[in-house]
């Protein structure tokens, strides 16, 4: 029987700095590059999640998981208080994938003078599509990361292809700061009938589950359609998204993958489509890559 070692669990900045401090020594004293990887999280953890942590454990030698759930992420009328706490279950998860720490603050410990009066900014790209549905999400998303970034000091983040505009927004942000860390990006995980695994896919009944898979339908046909152009795409996906009962349609659009701004009726190359409804009363997103010729 396989005995699992559950990962250490901290909840405040000088000892996560300490306990890794020590465990990098360790392995250096084994002879090895002591790799520390960074799986940031909100928790409520999913087999999403748990594919992000396989990654990172292959990826590095020392897997840090942070569970916070962010409040500079939540708009007034948000599910900040609602929003899915399951610690205990999630360390178990992460035992199972081998992570060897949880980081789980509470939030005085992030900000312990109340919301921070620093802040990154996304800039305009951060004020689209998710951006525009929820001002300000994506500065906090931001902020966030790069004090889990200055905290952990990670060689490598693992993010997931699901939070599409998330990870293009992180990716420039180490780029325009010169961060010293390698950003990797796991394809989207999702359930047998398509629906990308999310932890609202729990808001769901069953006639929303249903209806949710349109959105993972629609993307497909749109890259189906996609060799006779963007605006083929288009149809298509609204075709089967447009038909599907329960969804209200937020956002369909086609950007370019280098700026993440709508590409034209004419623009040939790789793009991505994006989109995001309200299925019920749960808003979902999801994406695709798409291949223009």
């Amino acid at each position: 029987m396989t005995v699992l070692t559950k990962p250490e669990v901290i909840d405040t900045i000088d000892e996560l700095r300490s306990r890794l401090c020590l465990a990098k020594q360790n392995v250096a004293a084994k002879g090895g590059d002591a790799h520390v990887v960074l799986v940031p999280t909100m928790g409520a953890l999913h087999d999403g999640h748990r594919a992000l942590v396989r990654r990172a454990v292959a990826a590095g030698d020392i897997v840090v998981v942070s569970i916070f759930v962010n409040p500079l992420q939540f708009g007034v009328d948000e599910d900040l208080d609602t929003y899915p706490r399951t610690l205990e279950t999630d360390v178990a998860a992460l035992a199972e994938e081998g992570a060897d720490f949880v980081f789980a603050p509470h939030t005085r410990e992030m900000y312990p003078d109340g919301a921070a009066s620093t802040r990154l900014t996304a800039g305009a790209v951060g004020g689209l599509y998710e951006g525009a549905a929820r001002p300000g999400h994506f500065d906090g998303m931001l902020t966030v990361v790069a004090k889990l970034f200055n905290i952990v000091e990670p060689d490598i983040a693992v993010f997931g292809q699901k939070d599409a505009q998330q990870v293009f927004l992180v990716e420039r942000m180490v780029a325009d700061l010169n961060l010293r860390v390698r950003i990797e990006v796991v394809p989207t995980v999702r359930e047998d009938n398509g629906l990308a695994l999310s932890s609202r896919n729990r808001n769901l009944d069953e006639p929303a589950r249903t209806a949710a898979r349109s959105l993972s339908v629609g993307l497909t046909a749109a890259a189906a359609a996609a060799h006779a152009g963007v605006p083929a795409a288009i149809v298509a996906a609204h075709a089967v998204i447009g038909a599907a009962p329960l969804v209200k349609l937020d956002y369909l659009v086609v950007v370019h993958p280098h700026t993440y701004l709508p590409v034209d009726d004419d623009y040939r190359g790789q793009a991505r489509m994006l989109v995001a409804a309200v299925v019920g009363s749960t808003r979902l997103i999801d994406n695709i890559s798409l291949d223009i010729p």
